[in-house]
């Protein structure tokens, strides 16, 4: 029957203290780890320097003041010595005599993991023997001088022997000082527990994967270490591994937001004996990040395929009805037949309206992260909102602990959270109320954007069904199309959609990754290939306030022959240019060429067009009009990648 933890370290305690040398092991920190009776009776220690914890320098200053190294006179430069001594220990033996006469014999050996291990044994006899044997040598006979050098090669081979375990000590304390390295390097946390849900061993790199989390843990307890939400979503999965089968589970960590992976292994000796649990944790935050954008997409790509030949045969349809209405309006007879003519006519018009959202949720969607100031683009939603919010109702926006630009879909969170505002704005009414739009740093990996309100909340109905599509619950004035589309941009962007109640109102919030922008781009001499003049005049002038040079061109022709200039680092093309061929011809034509040149194209073409989407699954293509912005991210983008 394997034994408990506190048993192990009783009958540990019981056998160092049956040993007669004094044994002493500080850790890394100067802390007394374990310690036997004869360490404390051969000092006379008080039980505060014997108790697991007791500081070194407290116990070499107690010794120094008792006037066990002698007279000293400056005690703190002594204490100080010893201190610094200890920090940079090294292995060492030494004899020195005490106080009172006796002498001892102190042997020191660093630990892999830090500290050190000190034995101390009293030779006061030995010395006595050896001071003997020097005074009588002259009186010794044949027989003892042979006794002495059958002793003297005793411990030569005695000190062989202990020279080739050295050996094997250095090897194994370089294999396992390789093996830490590997793991510290290693982009995950690796941990062995014990049957005592105690860690045994830690790469240190538990906040690395989780940064609100201690790094040293060795000795912590599993749910101590890993803090209580985290500890009680692996739990079960732990208790499996304890019981003896593999396990894995991924969820998402409280604190930061973060997605984490976490393998566990049960660790079974050659006996048999269950010894505890190897922990893998790993950082999967991005990679469900493009799981979830990677998902959305196939879902619309389905949905897609789904509606466009629905949709072409409802707008033919939709086309017949509202032919059919207008030839029955010119022959109405009455008022009451215009009227049901005229609402025909509204609904069949509402269903091509409905028609061009299904195509927008539904259709392809390109993302364009721009480098975006949050103070800034809050301020413009608020100007761009303002009016259409009633007088009686105010409007707050909230910044926390997001600093600096960040990498922002401006155009699709702009568009969710302004319909979301008018969602707010429709739930308080005509009552005087209060909507606040806030943003919020989670951690180092998400952003909260949250629209709350003083309206009357949501249903139970709502907060189960209100991400479906059609789902309404403004009757014949609503699309049920909304938050669909919020939902879409959240999960393009890898993100999610909360919706909560708040006492007060109802809270919607758009959860989307927290990538901090990165525009240190070098300057760069551009090629800017455009036929329109006034186009590019102002690309060349966003080019040249961003520290770029540029060298212009109408044609492929005419881009071509610039393009063997040297040090051209970028070509920035529009798709239709002058000439037979198009910027997607330029640019293709200089891959041929393997030009080292980055290239880019800018295009006011709809993302559906077949020569744009031909381009995009090549090149970078910004979507015209932008912003000095949204050039320098793209480029920015493009030059790094």
């Amino acid at each position: 029957m394997a034994l408990s933890e506190p048993e192990r370290a009783r009958l540990t305690q019981a056998g160092l203290n049956l040993i007669q040398q004094a044994i002493s092991i500080y850790d890394a920190d100067l802390k007394l780890a374990v310690c036997n009776r004869p360490f404390r009776d051969m000092f006379h220690l008080p039980d505060a320097f014997v108790t697991p914890g007791a500081d070194f320098g407290e116990t070499i200053r107690f010794l120094v003041e008792r006037g066990e190294y002698g007279d000293v006179e400056d005690v703190d430069q002594v204490v100080q010595q010893r201190i610094e001594q200890a920090r940079a220990f090294e292995a060492h033996y030494i004899e020195r005599q005490r106080p009172d006469g006796r002498t001892i014999s102190v042997e020191g050996s660093p630990l892999p993991q830090g500290g050190w291990v000190t034995v101390y044994t009293d030779i006061s006899a030995i010395k006595q023997q050896e001071t003997l044997l020097r005074t009588r040598s002259e009186e010794l006979s044949d027989q003892v001088f042979n006794h002495a050098e059958r002793l003297s090669q005793t411990n030569r081979e005695l000190a062989a022997t202990i020279a080739a375990l050295e050996e094997a000590k250095r090897q194994l304390t370089e294999i396992e000082a390789r093996t830490r390295t590997v793991t510290e390097m290693m982009p995950a946390h690796i941990a062995h527990v014990g049957t005592d849900r105690r860690y045994t061993y830690s790469n240190r790199r538990l906040s690395a994967i989780m940064p609100s989390r201690p790094s040293d843990i060795v000795g912590l307890s599993i749910d101590q270490a890993l803090g209580a939400d985290a500890f009680a979503k692996i739990r079960p999965h732990f208790e499996q591994a304890l019981a003896g089968t593999p396990s894995t589970v991924e969820f998402t960590h409280a604190d930061t937001g973060r997605r984490v992976r976490a393998v566990f292994t049960p660790d079974i000796g050659p006996d048999g004996a269950l010894n505890g649990v190897y922990i893998m944790s790993t950082d999967m935050t991005e990679e469900a990040q493009a799981r979830a954008a990677l998902t959305q997409t196939r879902k619309r790509e389905l949905a897609a395929q789904l509606t466009s030949g629905l949709a072409h045969d409802f707008a033919n349809l939709l086309t017949i009805i509202l032919g059919m209405q207008s030839q029955l309006q010119r022959h109405a007879a009455t008022d009451e037949a215009r009227e049901l003519i005229a609402a025909t006519q509204g609904a069949a018009r509402r269903g091509g309206v409905l028609l061009d959202r299904i195509a927008s949720v539904s259709g392809k969607r390109e993302m364009h992260p721009v480098a975006t100031d949050l103070r800034e683009f809050l301020g413009g939603l608020k100007t761009m909102a303002a009016p259409a919010l009633p007088k009686n109702v105010t409007l707050e926006t909230v910044l926390n602990g997001v600093h600096g630009p960040i990498m922002l879909d401006t155009g699709g969170v702009q568009d969710a959270l302004l319909n979301l505002i008018l969602n707010a704005r429709d739930a308080i009414g005509h009552r005087p109320g209060r909507i606040t739009i806030s943003a919020t740093a989670v951690g180092d990996t998400w952003l909260d954007l949250s629209v709350t309100d003083t309206g009357h909340g949501f249903s139970d109905t709502a907060l189960k069904h209100a991400m479906d599509p059609f789902f309404t619950t403004k009757g014949a004035e609503g699309s049920g199309l909304g938050l669909a589309m919020v939902y879409d941009v959240a999960k393009m962007s890898g993100g999610r959609v909360d919706l909560a109640n708040t006492g007060t109102g109802a809270q919607a919030t758009l959860r989307v990754p927290l990538r901090p922008a990165d525009q240190q781009c070098d300057p760069m001499l551009v090629l800017l290939v455009e036929d329109n003049d006034d186009i590019r005049t102002s690309v060349r002038e966003m080019l040249t306030q961003l520290g770029h040079n540029v060298i212009e061109a109408t044609s492929a022709d005419e881009a071509q022959a610039l393009a063997d200039l040297p040090g051209l680092n970028m070509v920035l093309s529009d798709i239709n240019i002058r000439g037979e061929r198009t910027g997607v011809d330029l640019l293709r034509a200089l891959d041929a060429r393997d030009h080292p040149a980055h290239k880019v194209l800018m295009t006011s073409l709809p993302a559906q067009n077949p020569l744009r989407q031909s381009a995009a699954d090549t090149y970078s293509v910004l979507q015209k009009p932008f912003t000095v912005q949204s050039l320098a991210g793209t480029l920015s983008a493009e030059a790094t990648a």
